[in-house]
């Protein structure tokens, strides 16, 4: 009786030290849900001096002037009219404040990396599902807006659902610019990565 009190006890008490390390693993995986909420998509080849994509790559190739730095100010302007390199209509106050004084090195081809989003998430779980890839630059939103310059298709989306990008400020502080095109041109906002706010499903996501 004893024995098999004791027996009883002992199973009871397993079963519940493994549901408890169990739980402690799940907690313990903060990138599966980002991970579940990216599907990735084309990779796109963006030379902002103009070198060929890969055949197997969506083409998206840009002529940035060869400057020795890329000083956002010069390049990010509210300006719709025919002639400008890529219509901005709408300049965030955030994107203006943090962004505006960046200084990037002369830009480089680079192989962008696409997702779409298939779940509300925060900017948190899109990094932990990006890992090591996160990063991006003003120079690879401006090679993408240049392709698109009036709302044409493209690797960015232009159906008023955001295209997400994860770049350093003027100060080194990595914060989320989001790009939508808004039918006279495109709108540039920008947010610290902290916070409630939950992109919507559909959302664009790009990467390095």
């Amino acid at each position: 009786m004893h024995r098999s009190l004791s027996r009883n006890l002992c199973s009871t008490m397993f079963l519940l030290a493994v549901g408890t390390v169990n739980s402690a693993a799940i907690g313990n995986q903060p990138g599966r849900a980002g991970l579940e909420a990216l599907v990735p998509g084309p990779r796109i080849s963006c030379s902002p001096h103009g070198a060929p994509a890969e055949p197997s790559d969506v083409p998206a190739t840009s002529a940035l002037p060869h400057h020795e730095k890329f000083m956002a100010a010069e390049h990010f302007k509210e300006n719709i009219s025919p002639a400008a390199e890529a219509r901005i209509s709408w300049l965030g106050a955030t994107f203006l404040r943090r962004f505006a004084a960046k200084i990037e090195d002369d830009p480089d081809d680079v192989m962008l990396q696409t997702y779409a989003l298939n779940k509300p998430s925060s900017n948190f779980q899109i990094l932990a599902g990006l890992d090591d890839h996160r990063e991006t630059k003003l120079t690879d939103l401006w090679c993408l807006l240049k392709l698109q310059a009036g709302g044409e298709d493209g690797a960015l989306q232009t159906n008023a659902v955001p295209n997400i990008f994860f770049v350093r400020d003027a100060a080194g502080l990595l914060g989320a610019v989001d790009a939508i095109w808004g039918g006279a041109g495109w709108e540039i906002g920008a947010s610290p990565l902290e916070g409630p706010r939950q992109w919507p499903s559909g959302s664009r996501v790009i990467s390095r």
